[in-house]
């Protein structure tokens, strides 16, 4: 879903604001307090939405599909479209948690200024923020990686129960009953009955408009989230690991300009020597204390 990263020094901060290695919901409420905030999320936001993390301290050991993986291999694209097809109905039933809800409020205040999410699942929009930069994409969508044609996720899901009925019955019974992964792959272990579709205007190979890892982000969508960043006068980092460099470069905006950064999330950060403040906290409650204070 995002890049594939190898670890590399954080960069050094360019401003003399104090750092509080670890902080308190008052010490992000005295940075943050009368200034324009550009938001960074990350899968942690949307735990509390029943859509599970990929490094939270809780979380199990994932390997997901590489991009060179989905493209170069058959049997690769079958397992993962079979694992798909059951996980995004899952994540389409989830509904926008308080933390969300939090955000939308402060957008509407004027605070935030807009939110970058690593998020595929939507649940921004559905909350009501207007300005969403979705970096990694969107699961609800499928491009041809031949014809660039896009159709919905529910057009294909479509297709695919035409190729494969009783598939997703097969496997589970239900789909609360299977682990499922932040975007939108479930956790099953035989696929190899499953039948794919082809694009139905080329033959093409199909592929969520999801940014997988060690693919890139289109250069257009990061030029506009390091504009956000540029326009606000400080990043508030929730729910965020920032262990690949997809949403690292963007603390590191913010600091090398010399703004205050305020990571929200439980646990370590690649992204912590770069803080003004850490807050190890749950995100979603974190998020409605600041809602009413700025």
């Amino acid at each position: 879903m995002t890049w594939t990263q190898q670890p590399i020094p954080a960069t050094p901060r360019a401003d003399a604001l104090p750092v509080v290695e670890t902080g308190t919901v008052d010490d992000a409420v005295g940075v943050l307090r009368g200034r324009r905030i550009a938001v960074l999320t990350g899968a942690g936001i949307s735990t509390d939405s029943g859509i599970p993390d990929y490094r939270g301290p809780d979380s199990p050991p994932r390997t997901p599909m590489t991009y060179q993986q989905f493209v170069g291999d058959a049997d690769f694209r079958r397992h993962y479209w079979a694992r798909n097809h059951v996980g995004w109905q899952h994540v389409r039933r989830t509904h926008p948690n308080a933390g969300h809800r939090a955000l939308v409020r402060l957008e509407e205040r004027g605070v935030v200024t807009g939110v970058i999410t690593q998020n595929v699942d939507l649940l921004h929009e559905d909350a009501g923020s207007r300005h969403v930069i979705d970096l990694h994409g969107r699961y609800d969508r499928v491009i041809c990686l031949s014809c660039s044609r896009v159709v919905s996720r529910e057009h294909l899901a479509q297709r695919l129960d035409a190729l494969n009925p009783g598939f997703v019955e097969s496997v589970a019974g239900s789909v609360a009953d299977i682990e499922i992964a932040p975007d939108a792959d479930a956790v099953i272990e035989t696929t190899s009955h499953f039948r794919p579709a082809p694009c139905e205007f080329c033959g093409g190979v199909l592929k969520p408009e999801i940014v997988y890892f060690g693919e890139n982000v289109p250069r257009e969508r990061v030029e506009r989230a390091y504009a956000m960043v540029d326009d606000a006068d400080a990043l508030l980092v929730a729910g965020s690991s920032l262990t690949v460099m997809s949403g690292l470069r963007f603390a590191r905006r913010a600091a090398k300009a010399g703004k205050p950064v305020v990571i929200v999330n439980r646990g370590a950060t690649r992204g912590d020597p770069l803080a003004t403040v850490k807050v190890d906290a749950g995100v979603t409650e974190t998020l409605e204390e600041l809602a009413a204070r700025l």
